[in-house]
């Protein structure tokens, strides 16, 4: 049966939606908030109560077992959580920071900071990090053990030269060095299907590696320049920087003329395909060693803003697998195959 046209309805309607999301989502963030700040509250009496009362450890299974009998329906009283509690009130001790920031994330995220991180600097970068972009757990831990804090920002640019400092040091940030490509982790005894399962994966692991903000726009990209074709190895549009980042992989190690190709491509992006609301394109050289000194002299006088990272092929599979591992034209190849439909990266 057609339901009747209604003016207006469908516009109200989405409205609606809109407004009732945007409820749920600040209950729910106002939920965690007051059981982080409850568990940052219990961690620290514990913490006063032993240091003051000379309590000692076994204190925790006691309470444990007493607020599981009082609240049985209340999960996280068990003593191990209790510990993490402790834990979380003696690496925070600020209240307000806590509120404001820290609770920002759900427990399980705090307690996996709390697990493989030792500086307090590297577990506020990575809390602020998940919160900005909305990294589910398993991909914080990620980010931790792929060392991100240590890579954000560290290639060899010359973007102070070539762009206005709020868009470089944001382009700074979004680049990151080395690049870890680490697409498979198969066991001793995988078969070529396996193989082949891991491979179509690739392109979910690069957009994340890449970063937020990327979409792509695609591979081997025509460019015609007086009759002349050229093709960009792979084309994006980053939605944060607002501008296209030009990438191009090099299985050697960096070559000063690598840097003036690529700022001739920029210069024909430019021109060709950027519109006059977006900032000037970015390019980024990925390779195997970048060699510090010679990017660094490379890119001096270049007048397009460009980058020079490295990047890592990572692979725990065993020796007689290794012949598996993608080519840089096995990559590109794929990247085009599973992007045709416009996947990107927004985070």
């Amino acid at each position: 049966m057609t339901k009747p046209t209604i003016t207006g309805y469908d516009h109200f309607l989405h409205d609606l939606k809109t407004r009732i999301r945007a409820a749920r989502t600040r209950a729910a963030l106002a939920v965690n908030n007051e059981l982080i700040l409850l568990y940052w509250q219990i961690g620290r009496d514990i913490l006063e109560r032993q240091e003051r009362e000379g309590w000692g450890a076994k204190v925790i299974e006691r309470l444990a077992n007493d607020l599981r009998h009082e609240f049985p329906d209340m999960k996280g009283f068990s003593p191990r959580n209790l510990k993490y509690m402790r834990k979380f009130a003696e690496s925070w001790p600020d209240e307000q920071f806590v509120q404001q920031v820290v609770a920002q994330l759900p427990w399980g995220h705090n307690v996996r900071i709390l697990d493989h991180l030792k500086n307090a600097e590297e577990r506020e970068w990575y809390i602020r990090k998940a919160f900005e972009h909305g990294w589910a757990r398993d991909i914080l831990v990620m980010q931790i053990e792929t060392g991100l804090f240590h890579r954000q920002g560290k290639a060899v640019s010359n973007f102070a030269d070539t762009l206005p400092q709020l868009q470089s040091d944001l382009a700074l940030q979004t680049l990151k060095d080395p690049y870890i490509f680490d697409f498979l982790g198969l066991g001793a005894e995988a078969q070529e299907r396996e193989v082949e399962h891991e491979l179509v994966k690739h392109i979910t692991s690069f957009l994340l590696e890449l970063g937020a903000g990327f979409s792509f726009v695609g591979r081997q990209v025509h460019l015609e320049v007086e009759g002349e074709d050229f093709f960009i190895d792979l084309l994006f549009y980053h939605l944060k920087l607002r501008c296209y980042v030009v990438i191009e992989l090099k299985a050697t190690k960096f070559k000063p003329e690598y840097a003036g190709k690529l700022n001739f491509y920029l210069s024909a992006v430019d021109d060709t395909m950027r519109h006059e609301s977006d900032n000037p394109s970015i390019g980024l050289i990925l390779c195997k060693d970048r060699k510090g000194l010679i990017a660094e002299y490379a890119l001096k006088d270049i007048s397009k803003p460009v980058g020079v990272s490295e990047y890592q092929l990572v692979a725990s599979i065993p020796e007689n697998l290794k012949g598996s591992l993608p080519t840089i034209e096995e990559l590109e190849a794929e990247f085009l195959d599973k992007t045709a439909d416009g996947t990107s990266n927004e985070e």
